[in-house]
């Protein structure tokens, strides 16, 4: 009844109606994204591939990239390990504090980068909390690999146990609980009955961590010192280049970036697509059932 209700308000509109708002659709989708997408391109190859290729080579952008993606090779597997563990503590357990749990973990969604970047700053900067102990001891976090790591976890690792809490909840505990009364470990449970049925969520949830991680601006730039070479990543080279007004460089990294998110929306568009066949098929199991 309510399909058939829905459908009929769908349906009900004129077709200049629909058409008009499909146009506008269309048309902020090309004006603010398809062209600007495409300008990068555009300005990266405007001077020929040599010097496209000649500025990707260059020391300095070879650096960045590789710190990239190191970054985002050490960030990934700790918002993999958090957003299950907090998944499942939220999703199958009830205790006190959950609700602020569940708060703090939308934290890095509503704080600034630019302010995450400076708490770590405070923490463990030469004036900071741990500073002085830090320089004692020889340890440099700030204005180093291990500072730009820790302000990426923080701005990245709500999207994992954000795409696996709704689904966890849904699905309940019912055959983690057969399980168990079965004689199946922990581990067993985990990896033949609750990976299974997550595997999708999480992937997408990492595809989405993986992408900030490596794209990642304000708080990067805040830790990082911008020290060429060393600490700059893709992004900040781009802004770098950018500002020495060396725009073939500038757009032909920034154009790594642009692959990146059109990779991440296709690799995004296959997860959404292989989840919604595994719903189907559930449901299909569940009614045969």
């Amino acid at each position: 009844m309510a399909s058939t209700i829905q459908r009929s308000i769908v349906t009900t509109e004129s077709r200049a109606v629909r058409y008009l708002l499909i146009s506008l659709a269309l048309l902020f989708i090309g004006v603010f994204l398809v062209i600007p997408l495409a300008s990068v391109f555009i300005e990266a190859f405007r001077q020929g591939w040599r010097l496209y290729l000649a500025a990707l080579v260059e020391p300095d952008a070879l650096q960045a990239i590789k710190l990239t993606l190191i970054v985002a090779a050490i960030s990934l597997p700790a918002n993999l390990i958090f957003g299950i563990a907090a998944a499942w503590s939220i999703a199958k357990f009830d205790f006190k504090g959950k609700s602020f749990l569940t708060t703090l973990i939308d934290l890095p969604f509503s704080v600034s980068p630019v302010v995450a970047g400076l708490i770590y700053v405070l923490m463990f900067g030469a004036q900071g909390w741990w500073g002085p102990w830090l320089i004692e001891h020889n340890y440099t976090i700030i204005f180093a690999v291990p500072g730009i790591v820790l302000a990426t976890i923080f701005v990245t690792f709500p999207f994992v146990a954000r795409e696996l809490i709704p689904l966890m909840e849904a699905q309940g505990s019912d055959e983690e609980q057969a399980a168990i009364v079965l004689g199946a470990s922990s581990w067993q449970m985990f990896w033949r009955i609750t990976l299974p049925k997550i595997k999708w969520a999480l992937l997408y949830g990492v595809i989405l961590a993986n992408a900030r991680a490596m794209g990642e601006f304000g708080a990067v730039s805040v830790v990082s010192g911008h020290i060429r070479g060393m600490t700059n990543t893709v992004p900040l080279h781009v802004e770098i280049l950018y500002n020495e007004y060396n725009f073939v460089g500038a757009f032909a990294c920034a154009s790594i970036l642009a692959l990146l998110a059109l990779l991440t929306l296709a690799a995004k568009s296959y997860v959404e697509w292989r989840g919604e066949q595994q719903a189907a098929a559930d449901r299909r199991h569940a009614v045969e059932e």
